[in-house]
């Protein structure tokens, strides 16, 4: 759904696009429906993270959508990767580990966007050869099948990355530039929307900084490590994660580990999930209050559409 919000800011004027994911189901292991394959069957061009969050879906496209043009958002020139953080805790994670994608210092480097054809010669981007800790190369991923084809391993990349604004602002462009092929009358409409959205998400990215930056080194709990590429992007780093995945429940020794994270961080309050185990806040409080709310990295409860991306971040 946030991958359609984007497409769908880009063709405002001029259409909107099928959604293969609805909102609230997991895009690590989904059985389309019927609708929905015939949907990827007529499709002229798809646009997807990749298969470091979807691995299922490359059967799919294959068979299906042979004919489509495919646009593969984790392989866009330009954009932050991050790979996935190892330990309860995070230890030893720098974000200077990252494979020089972006200037990590101040996380600001997106103030001064001035011209977004820069990413498409973004320095040392080259993904057939980046050192991206274990990643290798995207091929790596494709073959993973650990947690239904989602790689939560240390080192495997984050497939979480439309919660960086700045990468969606990189994506409007290639997202124009791909449908301006399959349609060149409106090429104009769609380079516009583009710039639009782009002014549109770079002014929330800025005032979302704003309300954010009192808070850095505040320290808090997440359900699972799904928002490390917002945390970076906006300087605000979760202290500890209490299920390895969304899909997954934290063993007894894990949410020990939390627990002696909560303690020692002095944490200030927990994230949870929709589909999170409420008891599990009670077992990670052991007698001391412990505030909660809940955050959903992919909007489950927004409708899909225009409004859709802005609203989840």
């Amino acid at each position: 759904a946030p991958v359609h919000s984007l497409v769908s800011m880009v063709m405002q004027g001029a259409g909107s696009p099928d959604l293969i994911i609805p909102p609230g189901a997991s895009p690590h292991s989904y059985a389309m429906r019927p609708t929905e394959a015939r949907n990827l069957a007529q499709a002229d061009l798809v646009v997807w993270v990749g298969p470091s969050l979807t691995a299922w879906l490359e059967g799919p496209l294959d068979s299906l959508a042979q004919d489509a043009q495919r646009l593969t958002l984790q392989d866009a020139a330009g954009i932050r990767l991050l790979t996935n953080r190892s330990g309860v805790a995070f230890e030893a994670h720098d974000h200077d580990d990252e494979a020089g994608h972006e200037d990590h210092d101040g996380h600001d480097d997106h103030d001064d966007h001035e011209d977004h054809d820069d990413h498409e010669d973004h320095e040392g981007h080259d993904h057939s050869g980046d050192d991206h800790g274990d990643e290798k190369d995207h091929a790596d991923h494709e073959a993973t099948d650990a947690h239904e084809g989602h790689d939560h391993a240390a080192g495997a990349l984050d497939p979480h990355m439309w919660l960086d604004p700045q990468n969606a602002i990189v994506w409007l462009d290639q997202i124009a530039a791909m449908l301006s092929q399959q349609d060149p009358e409106n090429a104009t409409l769609y380079s516009g929307n583009a710039e639009k959205a782009q002014a549109r998400l770079t002014d929330l990215q800025s005032g979302l900084q704003a309300e954010l930056a009192p808070l850095a080194g505040q320290k808090f709990i997440v359900f699972h490590d799904a928002y490390h590429y917002f945390e970076a992007r906006f300087g605000v780093e979760a202290s500890a994660s209490i299920s390895l995945s969304d899909g997954a429940a934290p063993s007894a020794a894990r949410l020990a580990e939390v627990r002696d994270v909560v303690e020692d961080t002095q944490a200030a309050c927990m994230f949870t999930e929709p589909q999170f185990n409420a008891g599990l806040i009670e077992a990670l409080q052991d007698g001391a209050p412990l505030k909660s709310a809940s955050l959903d990295p992919i909007g489950a409860q927004l409708a899909p559409g225009v409004e859709m991306y802005p609203s989840l971040l």
